[in-house]
């Protein structure tokens, strides 16, 4: 009897060295050979740019991938990562020479839309939720709620606006202009992006970039937008950008499970995605709301 059960011991964990042995190299095997079309995910509000390069990175090395196709279902988030992002598909179209196209699920506004203008084909629904085109900077003031529950706030500051935005207090009118070019600027250079990517007249940009949101078939017949096509319609797309015949292999990083051991690392929690915080003393967006 103990002999049996030291048999179907072993014979259990010799099979489980073997699947996962088996699912290691499958992953591996889809980086090898082949010209396959990469597709990375976009989903929910962007605050952070890290995975998005990682993966870009990964494909602009990759001799078998041929093309990129990006799928964003967002409603923009933070500018810097939204721009960071851009940066990247541009470095993969013009350093790594794999066209990227850009597939819009239900919504690519704001950021999302930021980010898609990069590409060297935009496909959307009909019913794709884009545009949004300008910026938002929130700046929660809880000094009313602070007064009712009887807390003061003493602020020592080595300059006249070192505590700008601060919320236990109202904004004066020199941090409102002093926020106002900062936001000008910053929608200023969402205007460029789009008047250089979509070659559109900037006069125009301007006119639609007043944060009022589109539908996709709206947005092709304003320029926004190249074509009206779903997800396969863009793989197919990416595909005969690079030259791929046939039906294109589609290759796809799956996103990490996050496992109960991670709760014993604090830095895990900061991974989760998460709504942006409504709280935060000062937010910069490129952001529909």
């Amino acid at each position: 009897m103990k002999r049996l059960w030291l048999v179907v011991s072993l014979g259990t964990f010799t099979s489980l060295v073997l699947l996962f042995g088996l699912a290691f190299w499958l992953g591996k095997w889809q980086h090898l050979g082949g010209s396959k079309v990469a597709l990375i995910t976009i989903e929910g509000v962007i605050l952070d740019s890290k995975e998005v390069i990682g993966q870009l990175e990964k494909h602009q090395t990759n001799p078998s991938v041929k093309a990129i196709v990006l799928r964003i279902n967002s409603p923009g988030g933070g500018v810097a990562p939204s721009q960071e992002i851009y940066e990247e598909v541009v470095k993969a179209r013009e350093i790594g020479k794999k066209p990227v196209v850009a597939s819009m699920g239900s919504l690519a506004a704001s950021g999302g839309y930021y980010i898609a203008s990069a590409a060297d084909v935009i496909v959307a629904n009909p019913g794709s939720v884009t545009g949004s085109i300008g910026v938002l900077i929130q700046v929660p003031n809880i000094s009313g709620l602070l007064q009712k529950i009887g807390v003061r706030s003493v602020v020592v500051k080595s300059g006249e606006h070192k505590d700008l935005a601060s919320p236990t207090r109202e904004m004066t009118e020199a941090e409102r202009e002093i926020l106002q070019r900062l936001l000008d600027d910053v929608h200023g250079q969402f205007i460029d992006v789009v008047a250089k990517t979509r070659k559109l007249d900037r006069r125009k940009v301007e006119a639609l970039a007043d944060g009022r949101i589109f539908s996709g078939r709206e947005a092709k017949s304003l320029g926004l937008v190249d074509q009206l096509g779903n997800l396969q319609d863009a793989i197919y797309r990416a595909a005969n950008l690079a030259g791929i015949p046939g039906k294109p292999i589609v290759i796809q990083e799956r996103k990490r499970r996050f496992l109960p051991l991670d709760l014993l690392n604090r830095a895990a929690l900061f991974n989760i995605d998460l709504p942006a915080n409504p709280f935060s003393i000062l937010s910069l967006d490129y952001l529909l709301r």
